[in-house]
């Protein structure tokens, strides 16, 4: 049993103690206190901002430094800087002039006006657009659909025309400015179709009313057409071929 005992105690012997256990412990606890203490002073401390090395420097210059000032002149002499204001409306830019198809209007209304050849020999189809729908819808309400006649017509006609045209005048005309021509003429025409709504005319007082209104039309195209064309003495001879082409509508108002 003795050497039971002895060997116990030799087994259970060991050179670690109490005592190394709480100074390592507490050399582990100065280490980190060491180390939160640097971190501290390290956040505290204030990091120097970066300046650049021109900055340090002593600027020994004394001199005016350079400043660049506009020239007035050289935007207002300048070709590709316009005003706006100088600039024509967007209407005029589009070939829309109110006050032009105004009076063209007005010159076909009174045949006994003279006609502006300068405002006449323009390539403006707002009107003639305007009178052919409305010659057709005045048309409908008479209970007659013929759309399609009224622009067919219309664009055969003004290409008869156009040719002849070219073969009188030494300057010519262009398709556009027949058309135009033709297009305002057409609104006396308007005007017989509006009275096919409230009474029938075909009799005596529709075919002389009917005739009145080709004459009407055809004089008024053909004194634009001499004076945008310089055709003096000739309008006899315009007005004979501007009478077959609105005796066309004449027809289909009255039949």
């Amino acid at each position: 049993m003795s050497n039971l005992g002895q060997f116990d105690s030799d087994f259970y012997q060991s050179n670690y103690t109490i005592d190394n256990q709480d100074q390592s412990s507490e050399d582990s606890n100065a280490c980190g206190n060491l180390y939160g203490s640097r971190q501290q002073q390290a956040s505290e401390q204030p990091q120097a901002a970066f300046v650049p090395q021109e900055m340090l420097m002593s600027s020994g210059y004394e001199g005016q430094f350079f400043q660049p000032a506009s020239n007035p002149d050289y935007y207002s002499q300048s070709s590709y800087i316009d005003s706006f204001d100088e600039e024509p409306p967007l209407l005029e830019e589009l070939g829309i002039n109110f006050n032009h198809i105004w009076q063209k209007t007005l010159t076909v209304l009174n045949p006994l006006k003279p006609a502006d050849g300068s405002i006449m020999n323009e390539t403006d189809l707002t009107g003639p657009i305007l009178f052919c729908v409305t010659l057709g819808a005045t048309l409908l309400l008479a209970g007659k659909v013929q759309f399609g006649y009224v622009y067919g017509m219309s664009a055969i006609g003004c290409l008869g025309i156009h040719t002849l045209l070219n073969l009188m005048s030494s300057s010519g005309a262009s398709y556009g400015c027949v058309a135009s021509v033709l297009g305002y003429c057409l609104l006396p025409m308007v005007i017989l179709s509006s009275c096919s709504i409230f009474f029938s005319l075909q009799g005596t007082f529709g075919t002389v009313l009917a005739l009145v209104i080709v004459g009407w039309c055809s004089l008024s195209a053909s004194k634009i057409f001499i004076s945008a064309l310089n055709m003096e003495g000739q309008q006899l001879l315009i007005a004979y071929p501007c009478a077959l082409f609105y005796g066309l509508f004449a027809l289909l108002t009255v039949f």
